[in-house]
């Protein structure tokens, strides 16, 4: 690629990303979603010269393409975010020393583009399917199935999510469960009669330390009690509680194994109840459904001159666990190379933009063109 394609490459690839950035679009709001369900069907309009499936499943928006045939590749990414409206007035989208900031820039607007641009480079699209959810942010509860079914009998799936750290491809993820529970006690005077009421904030509290007490270092295994209520009022003893759960595990037996003892639980205090609501939300991504795609891109990358790549276990999920989950070939963390994901330092590196579309666009149409998928001869470095 000449430096004068590549430039108009980058200029390209960040007018897009700033139409993305500049619609914000947190995960709770409908509207805005949908708004940037518009943005992003403009886009595609225009670069694939194809309209989108618009589907709409309990108020979220998420947009569906295909190019001929049974489905064989799949671009996944996601068009939400977890800033609030109104943050870019905080946290301005801009372009400074080659980097770029912005809410959302890096989770996973970048992603997006990326993705529409390298569809846009495949030589035949036929076999080609890009699916843009969105409600990720929030685990994905609407668009599970749709993903599912849209990954099934796929031979790849490559996930636009961002990069690890120094852009290592994320070949592992651990698998999550959410919880909450709930204690229903009884209030009463906490001065005059505190004997009658069942206190839900010391059952919360037993029940807190039970849970701490399943999680298992050694296995990477994370059993973490969140957000946490009780009571009403200072002089009263709580009559309700709760706390939420986050687990995360690399593997589904552990998974299974916390499921089985969260659900388990029984109350400490006489007359307190508790009831449990949630459960496994993400499968584990395992590394052997990402060793062959990542022995492809380590080949086609050293073919376009990009250095080697190197994976990474991380402990956040994404909608590439559900895909893994249901036995694709799954390839996550193809986006922005970058930092500060849901943070106020989110970043993306401008100078890779080009560099990691153009892997994408080469592992698509590697694919499309070959039966199956490249073996698995070389395995994650990092």
């Amino acid at each position: 690629m000449t430096a004068a394609r590549a430039d108009a490459t980058v200029r390209d690839l960040l007018a897009d990303i700033e139409t993305l950035v500049r619609c914000e679009s947190p995960s709770s709001d409908r509207e805005a979603v949908a708004r940037s369900a518009d943005a992003v069907t403009a886009l595609g309009r225009r670069l694939l010269d194809a309209e989108p499936d618009r589907v709409v499943i309990d108020g979220s928006t998420h947009l569906r393409w295909r190019f001929g045939g049974t489905p064989r590749v799949l671009l996944l990414g996601h068009h939400d975010t977890v800033w609030p409206m109104g943050t870019l007035e905080t946290h301005p989208y801009s372009v400074r020393d080659g980097v770029l900031r912005g809410p959302g820039c890096f989770d996973m607007k970048a992603g997006v583009v990326m993705a529409l641009h390298a569809a846009a480079s495949v030589r035949g699209r036929a076999g080609l399917s890009i699916l843009i959810t969105g409600d990720e942010e929030l685990g994905s509860p609407s668009s599970r199935s749709l993903i599912e079914a849209e990954a099934r009998g796929c031979e790849a799936v490559f996930v636009l999510e961002a990069s690890a750290d120094g852009g290592a491809l994320k070949c592992r993820r651990k698998g999550v469960s959410l919880y909450r529970i709930d204690v229903e006690g009884r209030a009463a005077h906490a001065g005059l009669e505190p004997e009658k009421g069942v206190n839900a904030g010391v059952e919360i509290a037993h029940q807190i330390l039970a849970v701490a007490a399943l999680a298992d270092p050694e296995r990477g295994t994370s059993v973490v009690p969140t957000a946490l209520s009780a009571g009403t009022t200072t002089n009263t003893v709580p009559a309700r509680a709760s706390v939420a759960l986050d687990v995360r595990v690399w593997d589904a037996a552990e998974q299974r194994r916390v499921d089985r003892a969260v659900r388990e639980l029984r109350p400490v205090l006489a007359g307190a109840r508790i009831s449990i609501a949630g459960g496994i939300n993400r499968p584990p991504l395992q590394a052997e459904a990402s060793s062959g795609l990542f022995a492809l891109a380590t080949s086609l990358a050293a073919g376009l001159g990009l250095g080697p790549l190197t994976a990474a276990a991380v402990g956040g999920a994404s909608d590439g666990n559900f895909t893994a989950g249901v036995g694709v070939p799954t390839l996550d963390g193809l986006g922005a190379v970058g930092g500060g994901a849901h943070a106020d330092d989110e970043h993306v590196v401008v100078a890779e933009l080009p560099r990691r579309t153009a892997l994408l666009t080469a592992l698509v149409e590697a694919v499309l063109d070959e039966a199956t998928p490249a073996p698995a001869d070389v395995a994650p470095r990092g």
